[in-house]
């Protein structure tokens, strides 16, 4: 019995020895990724901080360098990633939910299934390919935001729809039987604990997908944004009645990673700087999105009691 006893302590012994050594692997690799990240943002905030002036924002892009702003690309962005948030968070939840909740388990989900996890991994330039054939010449939108918002809403709807899954899977089965108990109907369940218990889940997929999306070049490039842009779309509010217009979703636009990459492509140090400086914007733009999606995470966390 002394020497079961001895060998179990031995074992547990050992157990807490590797668990050290991973603890400080760990912490290793998380230094090395973070050092990394931090002295590349240091070096492009080095590189633009010097362009980074009211002028640099309200300013359109010029020939000159020391003229040229990033007005229409801030503009662009931003409408774009609109139109890809209104478009594919609403389509990527009810997918999710319908899959996980709704959908009886045959081969015809089976396969659904296998094509949103592979459609998940799919190289971006494929979805600027499609968008091209479907949106720009089969429906005739156009180089338009219409089509850039819809592609980059193409390219995150597999990321929304797994995390929209994986975040229902984490939910207890007793929740849904508590609800059943009391007489609750399956929209009901749905609506009053599945989507209010998942919606951290759901905003952390949004979050990865949204942050994919404002970086992406290739297949806004393929469906023909313009690298040289200075006038600005349509404002989505107007002064006259209805006060909505959307046409801004038909007008030409520019985004900030074509913006720096025109840049970068010019020989010119001034626009290296430029691009820089462009850079750190983009870097802020995705933090804060980032940002507002994190806040809203935990106010929903702190909401719900299990």
């Amino acid at each position: 019995m002394t020497q079961d006893m001895q060998q179990i302590r031995r074992l547990v012994a050992r157990g807490k020895q590797w668990d050290k050594v991973f603890v400080i692997i760990g912490l290793i690799c998380l230094m090395i990724g973070v050092l990394t990240l931090a002295v590349l943002l240091a070096g492009l905030v080095q590189d633009g901080a010097g362009r980074l002036n009211w002028d640099f924002f309200t300013s359109f892009p010029s020939r000159r360098a020391e003229n040229a702003g990033i007005l229409s690309a801030i503009v662009g962005s931003s409408l774009v990633m609109l139109l890809t948030a209104i478009t594919a968070i609403p389509l990527g939840v009810a997918a999710g939910v319908y899959l996980e909740e709704y959908a009886r388990r045959n081969w015809v989900t089976e396969i659904i299934e296998i094509n949103v996890n592979n459609l998940a991994g799919v190289p971006s330039i494929i979805y600027g390919l499609l968008a091209l054939g479907l949106f720009v010449y089969a429906l005739d939108f156009g180089q338009s935001i219409l089509s850039a918002g819809l592609t980059l809403a193409l390219l995150i709807l597999p990321i929304i729809i797994v995390a929209t899954r994986e975040a229902i899977r984490s939910i207890p089965s007793s929740i849904r039987e508590g609800a059943y108990a009391l007489g609750a109907t399956r929209w009901q369940m749905v609506r009053d604990h599945i989507i209010p218990y998942s919606t951290g889940g759901i905003l952390t997929g949004v979050i990865i997908g949204l942050a994919r999306a404002i970086g992406e070049t290739a297949p806004i490039i393929t469906i023909g944004a313009l690298t040289f842009i200075a006038f600005l779309p349509e404002p989505p509010i107007s002064a006259q009645f209805p006060f909505v217009s959307f046409e801004w979703l038909k007008s030409p636009f520019t985004v900030m990673p074509i913006q720096m990459f025109n840049w970068m492509s010019r020989p010119q140090a001034a626009f290296q700087e430029n691009a820089a400086a462009a850079g750190v914007v983009l870097v802020v733009m995705t933090l804060v999105m980032n940002g507002a999606a994190i806040w809203l995470r935990l106010r929903y966390r702190k909401r719900i009691k299990w």
